[in-house]
């Protein structure tokens, strides 16, 4: 999820590099240590020789009726307990609740927008109906004890009938969009993650910190009246029932063309000749290995698509769409914006093939990624619309791809995000200058509102969870990945990628993995920008011009606890000029750097700092002072 910037106030054990003695351990919380001793984790950044997670296969079936907006269905959930424990009771996430009248929430909902929530009709495990009069529902969580304990290595069979009405206003990542559009988001009873961490997950659905799912298998069916198109995770199994011949010849030609096919224009949207002619269409979805299944539809939106190879040694493609009303003259591009971001991921940054069959960017009312789905409202410039189009697009391998706890470790995908952002955005449009969250950042650093970025998510709200979840990580990946080189640092992110999908990571399986994959150990750096306070400050010490043989030298003084890089633009006397750029590297174990400047000429003036190099007190940045 994008958000707009608030301007207000254990040493790694068995690996291949050599620490320094004088290095101290990251410091980890005993909760997180004991992962340790138990063997589910590893200080080497290797899942555990004891690690497990649990897992289940949804069978979906869903009645959508736009005019009522009433979500109606069944779900059939065979729930795998890989874990060693003996589970006597499930814990569901009933995320539509957050609608409920008198459920806590982040932000304020209208009260027409307020329901009686979610309506368990019927509930059985393993065959043995419940009297759902007895749930125990607390807002968006319900706790059911089991009539016998779940052994480890066992399975449960789950089945619940449930309704709740959508809501209209109030978006909140899902709901109508407007008359004729919906974005059906969390609309399902689903069973909570049960972990080697916390266990359940009990944290209430608020809306602000975002979500923590497990990896599963989803065959769903979502039937909606004729004239409405449905878009959704996974694979439409049963394109040649719900679309006519014309539009169907269309996707698959989308599907294998790498230029863009128009699906559907604005006057064939106005048409109603897409869908099968009958009363209601039933669209089949199938997803593996996905944490989330969400769908979207429409009977008069526009339908642009192209697709194209994201693994060449496969020769696999990826389907890009962008669907959305026609009179939003931004989305008119973001076919072309989402297909360049899929290509730069697949080939650039990550360098990792994308992983799914398509991506499909919906024009809804928020900025909210999903597996193979993102909702993002209307832009009112080209800009928005580029750097909103590929920061939820490159969600797809942080959390999705990597399974991370959002809830608590927000800045474990949108950091990420937002270095993709940074890097994509300028591969779409040359001219465009990213600086999302740079200013907010050297404003607040180190202020009450700027606190460690290991702080829980859950702990944070505001400029705090802002800086914490945006600039400051994507600055630090962004740091490391100056200081490593492109090469290592590929080496080093895929080294984490490849041990940690699928799968769920913790901070600390992230910092070493990352160090395994480099060669080295990173700690020095982790501990200074993840996990303590501080602001950036550089400053220009002094200038010394050349002088026979000695060249000139400018000294930099890190006034500030933060590594941040070095750059620094030298103007000389005959107006040329000379940029020179120090990693982070230089800040490891000193507090000034001399940088010396190659040849002869008299210099002019010195500026320090750059793009992506924020300073919280910059009036020392130039030389001469007042220049």
């Amino acid at each position: 999820m994008k958000k707009l910037p608030f301007l207000g106030s254990v040493l790694a054990l068995g690996l291949a590099y050599t620490t320094s003695l004088a290095q101290a351990p990251l410091p980890v919380p005993r909760n997180l240590r004991a992962t340790y001793d138990r063997g589910t984790r590893s200080p080497t950044g290797q899942p555990g020789p004891k690690y497990w997670q649990n897992t289940a296969d949804y069978t979906i079936k869903v009645n959508f009726d736009p005019g009522t907006r009433l979500v109606a269905g069944t779900v059939n959930i065979a729930y795998q307990n890989n874990s060693p424990d003996s589970l006597r009771q499930l814990w569901f996430k009933l995320y539509p609740n957050i609608y409920q009248k008198g459920a806590p929430r982040s932000g304020k909902f209208a009260p027409e927008d307020l329901s009686d929530g979610v309506k368990i009709a019927q509930l059985s495990i393993n065959g043995q109906a419940l009297d759902v009069s007895q749930l125990a529902i607390d807002n968006t969580n319900m706790v059911v004890p089991l009539p016998r304990a779940l052994g480890a290595r066992q399975t449960a069979q789950v089945a619940v009938t449930y309704s709740y009405t959508l809501n209209k206003g109030s978006h909140q990542r899902t709901g109508e969009v407007e008359p004729g559009a919906a974005f059906v988001a969390y609309f399902f009873p689903r069973i909570a993650v049960y972990d080697d961490i916390d266990g359940w997950n009990r944290i209430p659905y608020t809306g602000g910190p975002e979500m923590y799912n497990d990896f599963c298998h989803f065959a769903v069916d979502i039937t909606v009246p004729r004239n409405f198109l449905v878009w959704a995770t996974g694979d439409l199994t049963n394109a040649d029932q719900v679309l006519t011949k014309k539009y169907l010849t269309r996707l698959r030609t989308a599907e294998k063309k790498d230029g863009f096919t128009t699906i559907i224009d604005s006057t064939e949207a106005r048409r109603h000749d897409a869908t099968a002619p009958n009363a209601q269409n039933t669209w089949h979805f199938d997803a593996h290995d996905v944490t989330d299944f969400v769908f979207a539809t429409a009977d008069h939106y526009v339908w642009d698509a192209s697709s194209l190879v994201v693994d060449p040694a496969t020769k696999r493609r990826t389907r890009v769409d962008a669907v959305y009303n026609a009179k939003h003259e931004d989305f008119r591009e973001v076919a072309k914006f989402g297909r360049r971001t899929v290509e730069a991921m697949s080939y650039t940054f990550p360098k990792w093939p994308f992983p799914y069959s398509h991506e499909t960017v919906f024009d809804g009312l928020d900025q909210m990624e999903y597996p193979m789905m993102v909702n993002d409202n209307p832009t009112s410039t080209r800009e928005d619309a580029i750097t909103l189009t590929d920061h939820e697009i490159f969600h797809t391998m942080f959390p999705f791809y990597m399974g991370i706890n959002e809830t608590k470790y927000g800045w474990m995908d949108e950091g990420w995000a937002t270095i993709g952002e940074w890097l994509i955005s300028p591969l779409i449009d040359s001219k465009l200058v990213d600086d999302y969250g740079m200013v907010p950042y050297a404003r607040a650093a180190a202020t009450e509102d700027d606190l460690p970025i290991v702080t829980l998510t859950t702990q944070q709200t505001g400029t705090p969870f802002f800086l914490n979840s945006y600039p400051k990580p994507g600055l630090g990946y962004l740091y490391v990945k100056d200081l490593l080189g492109d090469e290592l640092f590929t080496k080093a992110l895929h080294t984490y990628i490849r041990t940690w999908h699928g799968k769920h990571p913790m901070p600390y399986d992230f910092f070493y993995s990352m160090n395994a994959g480099a060669g080295q150990n990173l700690d020095w750096f982790w501990q200074r920008w993840f996990f303590e306070g501080g602001y950036p400050d550089l400053g220009i010490t002094s200038v010394t011009p050349a002088v026979g043989n000695t060249a000139a030298e400018i000294v930099v003084t890190a006034k500030g606890s933060k590594p941040v890089p070095v750059d620094l633009t030298v103007t000389f006397a005959d107006g040329s000029t000379e940029k020179i750029h120090r990693t982070i590297a230089v800040w490891q174990n000193a507090q000034t750097v001399k940088v010396p400047v190659a040849g002869r000429k008299a210099i002019k003036s010195v500026t320090l700092g750059s793009l992506y190099v924020p300073d919280s007190y910059p009036a020392d940045n130039v030389w001469p002072a007042g220049q």
